[in-house]
């Protein structure tokens, strides 16, 4: 899979090469979208993609959403703080169409779906968790 990526690009205090970029993705694409989730990103805090998937039909603007999207996350951060909280560890949006939930990956980077009413959000949920996991063992590398 060539995924145009630069060799060894460094993403912050996470150093990824080529191959951890596509393992990401594969997990994307393994765990999620073959599961019926629409999209499915990996975005920095500052609303960077990292790396995503989609199901072939989607004709969202991922790079206009994963900003508005960080700064949503940023927004009820800042929440959770004023209510005591030290955070919310994640978000959810529920629409008739599509919904989207947000997950911490660690203090840098967020996974986040976009999937229609079909997916139970308790199975995505479950999945998102093993994901953030899979993800960070790759960054242990």
């Amino acid at each position: 899979m060539n995924l145009n990526y630069e060799e060894n690009f460094d993403y912050g205090a996470f150093p990824l090469g080529v191959g951890d970029l596509e393992r990401i993705e594969t997990i994307l694409e393994n765990d999620l979208i073959k599961c019926g989730v629409h999209n499915a990103i990996v975005i920095d805090r500052a609303g960077n993609i990292i790396a995503k998937q989609d199901n072939g039909e989607s004709r969202h603007d991922l790079y206009s959403f994963a900003a508005l999207a960080s700064a949503n996350y940023a927004a009820v951060d800042t929440m959770a703080q004023i209510v005591g909280e030290k955070e919310f560890s994640l978000l959810f949006h529920k629409g008739k169409t599509e919904s989207t939930h947000f997950s911490k990956i660690n203090e840098e980077y967020l996974l986040i779906t976009i999937f229609g009413p079909e997916m139970p959000l308790g199975l995505l949920r479950l999945k998102v968790g093993n994901i953030a996991n899979k993800i960070r063992k790759i960054w242990e590398h």
